[in-house]
Parts: C-alpha cells; structure tokens; sequence
C-alpha cells in the first residue's frame, strides 16, 4: 500500500502517540504555592474603607457609652453605700463579747439586732437596709462577725473563704469593688468605730445586669448597623462603578477584535452618558474614545498602504511572469539552434537558470499578494500521509546527498484543506533542509494525530539556525548566516509561504533549532485519523537504504 510510494534510500519507523505535557502531583504543591494572592476589586477595597471606619467608630462609641453609664450605676450604688454606710453608723452598739460599751446599744432600735437572736451584726439588720447588704465587724485585723440581709430579711452568714476578703478593706471610709466569689461583686466601705472597724456593702449585680444587657444592645445593634451598612454600601458602589464597567467591557470587546491585520473597523465606544468630564469615570470613558479615534485612524491608514502594497506586488508580479517566461522561451530556442561559440552558450545557460530562478521568485510574490488578500482555498479532505511520502520522495530524488526518513503512524491521517498548497507547504520545508544544510545531513518527517490536530514536523541534524534569527525565520526575504548558506540561490520566500499558507489553513507553525538538531512543526486543525484494514501492509515494514 503506501511502501510502495517510497523510492530506494527513505527509510521508515512507525511513531508512537505523544503524549501531552502535564503537571506532576509533586509539581501540584509548588504551583499552589508561587501564585499569589488574588488582588481584590475596586469595590471590596472601597466597601472595607466604608465599613472599617464605621466599625471602629461605632466601638469608640459603643465603648465610651458603656464607661459612662457604669460610672454612673457606680455613682447610684456609692450613693446608696453611703445611705448605707451612714445608717450602720448609728445602729452599731460594739462588738457582741458581753461588754456594752458607754452603754448606748441597748435602746430600741438596737434591740433589732440583738446578739441573742444570732442573725448577724446588730448594726446590719436595722430599718432601711435593703436585701443582699452585707455587714461584718473586723477586731484586730479579724472579722468576729458578718452577714448578709437575705430575701426575707434576715441576716445570712458569709461563706467562710470569703471573709478573709472583708478584712483586709482598708478603714478609710472609701468605697472599693471586691469579689465574694458566689455572691458577685460587692462595693464596700470600711469605717472605724471605738469597737474596731465595720465593712458595709452593696451588690454590684443589678448594675453588672444593666451593663451586660447594654453591651449587647451595642453589639447586636451596631453589628446590624454594619450589616445594613455594607448592603447599602454594596448598591451605591455598584452603581457609582457601573459606568466604569461597562469602559472596561468595550474596552475587552475592542481588544478581543483582531487587529493585526485586515481591514478592520471599531465601531466599539464608550456611550456618551459615561464620557462627562466631570466625573472621573466620564474622564477615562472620554480619554478611552480618544485611544480609539486614533486607533482607528492609525489601522485605517495601515490597511490602505497595506492594500497598495499588495496590490503592486500582485501587479507587478503579474507583469513580470509575461517577460521572464519570454526571456526563458528565447533562450532556450537559441540554445536549441546551436552553432554558439562556447562561452556564449555558457552566458545563454546562466541567462535561463537565472530566468527560472526569478520565475519562481515572480511565482512565490504572487502567491503571497493572494494569501494576502484573503483569497480563499480549496479545501477538502488531503491524505497528509500519502502527502509525506510524495514530498519525501521528491526530495529524495532532488537531493540524494542527504539522507531522508519518514516516521509514520499505523493508520492514514486525513485533515482538511488544500492539497496543492499543502503540499507546497511540506516541499519548502524539505527544500529548506536541503537548501541550507551540508550533504551527508539526515532528515526525518514525522507525522502524528494529537487530539484532533495533524502535526507534522521536519526535523534534521544539520548545524542549526543561531538563535537571534529564529523570531523572524518565518518572515519575507528572510535570510540565514553562513552556517546556513543559500548557495543554490534560496528566495527567502520558501518559510514565508509556508507560514503564510497554514495560518491560512487555521493552523500554526513552530521553530525550534539549535547546533545538531533543527525542527520545523506545522499544526493542522480538524484531523482524523483512518485505520487500515486487517490486510492492509504495515507501512513501517519498508526496504530502504540509507544513501
């Protein structure tokens, strides 16, 4: 089958499926870690500087507030210690021991805390002290007695471990907060009294209640204070950055067109309602306007000497065909004649080889003014296989110095497209080995179907194309260095038409060279691939010499 389409000295391999690039999972942790952190928006950063000062504003608030109503429930509670305070004052008849004193404590109004009744100090449980007041009668650094007037009335002892706490209050008539453990915080004041020293105090707990249940209100109101904030904050900011938005949405549309070639108009702008000067969105949609006003001008003016351009060189290249093929014509007839002195008949050859050389420089000008200008191809299904095997046998024929492989897979790869032109595509490529590389180089064609998309690489092991002419070995006229020379008198036009021709086929073509080794790949889209019947002959299995 295709064997037989290969001449004497191509020898054949068949390629296995490439596979794709891909990350490793060791490669997976060190990709995670080098990205960086996503930038946030202009709308996050404008909502944080909104809310964060509202935050820090409503706790400065909250904050201030709260220490000022507690310093004024401490107030009302000092106040009512020292009504407190004042009334034990005249109620304390001495410490319970027997010994009365200057006698005083035994009138009537004593006489409701008497010791006999063991309720607690005869200074606590006199009228007018209200329920939790705690009293306790230190003696030379001792409480000998304590209690605290209950719900009912009546004087209840303090836990043992918090006595302790009551005699170390300093007798200087100030009020201080100290813990009683599971009677809360009290506020205390200490007097000194000729029978030692009485600690009166109140509970904390009702103004520790009223603070608890303030600072909540500030929390869950300033929390939905922030929460009703950031919505409205969200919709202003939407729509004060909507107008910028949509600049940023024609400017996407405007870069997504292509511009690098063809005539191309930009009918995208910024509506007028978002170019006022006066804003600073109005500025960038009006200074954006101006960008492509001048854009425009600048591609509009491009594409017409662009046109004029390819418009002379079709002419002229049209115009010359006529008079290189009459200078072919006239020299061959005369050499045909005969009768020429030597030399005149050596002018005549370099006359014709030089008419051929510049029928094909004409040939390649014009094909590129058409590519130029969009004319279309003729496409249908191209056998890229067959199309390797035809190319590689001319080649072979055309330059038996070198030595030519194909590296084929086991079934046919079939790709839409243009078969002549393809096929010039593949000749350049094997005449740019042959042209710029030494006799003695090997060159391999290599054929492959990668997820619908024909790949089809020359690669040889000549001395390389330096690496500051690779950016633009695809370019016009392009030429090579010494290393590469264009002896046989290359146009500079065979790369171009190459490139020029698989770009217009929708695909893409790469270099990659250095000394040894120089590959040249094509991309083809749409590729399929036809799988040969069980009798059909291997086309790895091919006689061949290397020549």
């Amino acid at each position: 089958m295709f064997p037989s389409r290969l001449p004497p000295g191509v020898q054949a391999t068949r390629s296995l499926a490439a596979h794709r690039d891909g990350m490793t999972p060791r490669e997976l942790p060190a990709r995670l870690l080098t990205r960086r952190a996503r930038p946030r928006s202009l709308r996050a950063r404008l909502l944080w500087a909104f809310l964060v000062p509202l935050a820090v504003v409503l706790a400065v608030v909250g904050t201030a507030a709260t220490a000022a109503v507690r310093g004024e429930l401490l107030g009302q509670v000092d106040d009512r210690l020292a009504a407190a305070v004042d009334r034990s004052a005249h109620a304390d008849g001495g410490p319970r021991d027997g010994e009365a004193g200057d006698g005083e404590a035994g009138d009537g109004e004593a006489g409701d805390g008497e010791a006999g009744d063991g309720d607690g100090p005869d200074f606590l449980l006199v009228p007018g002290q209200g329920d939790g007041t705690l009293g306790a009668r230190v003696v030379d650094g001792a409480v000998v007695e304590s209690a605290v007037i209950g719900a009912e009335g009546d004087g209840e002892a303090l836990p043992e471990q918090r006595v302790a706490v009551l005699a170390g209050v300093p007798p200087d008539g100030a009020a201080r907060t100290v813990d009683l453990g599971s009677l809360g915080d009290y506020r205390v004041v200490a007097t000194a009294t000729g029978g030692g020293t009485i600690v009166t105090g109140l509970p904390l707990a009702s103004a520790e209640a009223a603070l608890a249940r303030l600072v909540a209100v500030e929390v869950v109101a300033g929390l939905l204070g922030l929460l009703a904030a950031g919505a409205v904050g969200a919709v202003v900011v939407g729509r004060t950055l909507r107008p910028l938005h949509r600049v940023a949405a024609t400017a996407g549309r405007v870069a997504e067109l292509p511009l690098s070639s063809g005539e191309v108009r930009l009918a995208e702008r910024v509506p007028a309602a978002h170019t006022d000067p006066r804003t600073e969105v109005g500025r960038v949609g009006a200074a954006l306007n101006r960008l492509l006003d001048s854009v425009e001008s600048g591609i509009a003016a491009r594409q017409a000497s662009e046109t004029r351009l390819r418009r002379f060189v079709a002419d002229a290249s049209h115009e010359l065909r006529t008079p290189v093929t009459s200078i072919r014509g006239y020299t061959e007839l005369v050499r045909r004649r005969g009768g020429l002195p030597e030399d005149a008949d050596a002018s005549l050859r370099r006359v014709e080889a030089e008419a051929v050389r510049m029928s094909g420089l004409v040939d390649d000008l014009l094909l590129l003014a058409r590519l130029d200008a969009g004319r279309e191809l003729a496409v249908g299904t191209v056998d890229l296989t067959g199309l390797v095997m035809d190319a590689v046998s001319d080649a072979h024929a055309a330059g038996p110095a070198h030595h030519w492989r194909v590296d084929l897979p086991a079934a046919a790869v079939l790709a839409p497209g243009d078969a002549a032109r393809l096929h010039q595509v593949l000749a350049n490529l094997l005449a740019n080995v042959r042209t710029h590389t030494p006799p003695g180089t090997t060159a391999t064609t290599r054929l492959r179907a990668e997820d619908g998309t024909a790949v089809l690489e020359v690669a040889d092991d000549g001395p390389g194309i330096p690496a500051d002419l690779q950016p633009g070995v695809f370019e016009r006229f392009a030429r090579g260095d010494a290393s590469r020379s264009r002896a046989s008198g290359s146009t500079g036009l065979g790369l171009a038409i190459v490139a020029a021709v698989v770009e217009g086929h929708g695909g893409t073509v790469g270099v990659d060279s250095r000394p040894g080794r120089t590959v040249l790949t094509v991309r083809l889209p749409g590729a399929t691939v036809a799988e040969l019947e069980d009798d059909a002959e291997d086309p790895a299995v091919v006689p061949s010499t290397i020549s």
